[in-house]
């Protein structure tokens, strides 16, 4: 993004993409039992009905992690990840490998870019990277809202029977589900995201208050991931719930917000505050420092393979 040391070369589009995809993965390996969190308390307003008015299953991020391990073990925690890194691979490496490039494209190659220009290039390479990305975040949150049954039969075997059983059963749309309201939250998360971290860093750099290195990635990134979860949480509520109910349920996303809101009242579009903040937060630390170093030693790498001198 801004900032290069000048004796470091400026990394090229290649090694940024492959670098947020490979940094993506990294974050969701550390982060992802908070991630799961998340999810069983976004959707836990809706299960009640079905299960009957026994309270509260989980409450808090650490009691929901505690929970689950208790009731499902250990590995209940970490249920989707192979989709998870799947989604990183294809969904980081566009949204933030080609942010860069997409706000060169907008700025027509100035070295000053607005905030309108970060914003469009931060909307664009979010809404690109759903397009195709879809399906993995599909069956991942399909994934982690999966409660172990007592008879130990589960919804799906496996990664690869999940894409097959959702195409089988509801169509290849099944796998685009929740797409525009995907689209509409990495939209937001990307612009809060990318548009948040780049102007902190850059204003860090600006008025000296730290150097390019970790310290500085770390407080951006940190700030970053507060913006981006106050700003998304509704949206991503939304998307989880559609995401994961049977067809049929709710018609539309639209329509799942309106019955959210009717039967749990606007709170709801803030359940699971806690882990998205920390699961964000700590998201984006991981990632963007891993992003940023992993940048910086592909390119010294390069420089010395170039001149080994």
């Amino acid at each position: 993004m801004v900032g290069m040391r000048p004796t470091d070369l400026a990394p090229t589009a290649t090694v940024k993409f492959f670098g947020a995809g490979t940094a993506g993965c990294i974050a969701d390996l550390v982060t992802f039992p908070l991630d799961t969190a998340k999810v069983r308390l976004q959707i836990q307003g809706e299960a009640q009905p079905a299960e009957g008015a026994k309270g509260t299953r989980y409450r808090g991020v650490f009691g929901t992690i505690n929970t689950m391990v208790r009731m499902e073990g250990p590995r209940s925690l970490y249920s989707g990840l192979v989709a998870g890194l799947q989604r990183q691979m294809s969904f980081a490496s566009v949204r933030i490998g080609l942010y860069d490039s997409m706000k060169q494209f907008y700025t027509r190659g100035s070295e000053s870019a607005s905030i309108v220009s970060r914003l469009m290039a931060g909307c664009t390479t979010g809404a690109m990277a759903v397009a195709f990305a879809q399906p993995t975040d599909v069956v991942k949150v399909r994934f982690q809202a999966q409660v172990r049954p007592a008879d130990g039969m589960k919804r799906y075997s496996g990664t690869m029977d999940a894409y097959r059983t959702i195409a089988r059963d509801e169509g290849v749309r099944g796998l685009w589900k929740g797409c525009l309201p995907n689209i509409t939250r990495n939209a937001i998360v990307n612009c809060a995201e990318l548009v948040t971290y780049d102007i902190i860093k850059e204003l860090i750099l600006k008025y000296d208050l730290m150097t390019d290195s970790l310290p500085c990635h770390f407080t951006a990134a940190f700030g970053a991931g507060f913006c981006t979860t106050i700003v998304a949480s509704p949206v991503d509520v939304v998307k989880t719930r559609f995401m994961n109910s049977p067809p049929g349920q709710y018609g539309s996303a639209v329509r799942c917000a309106a019955t959210m809101l009717k039967t749990e009242g606007p709170t709801a579009f803030y359940k699971g505050f806690m882990p998205s903040f920390l699961r964000l937060g700590s998201w984006n630390i991981v990632m963007f420092v891993s992003y940023e170093q992993i940048k910086r030693a592909v390119m010294r790498t390069q420089q010395s393979w170039e001149s080994p001198n």
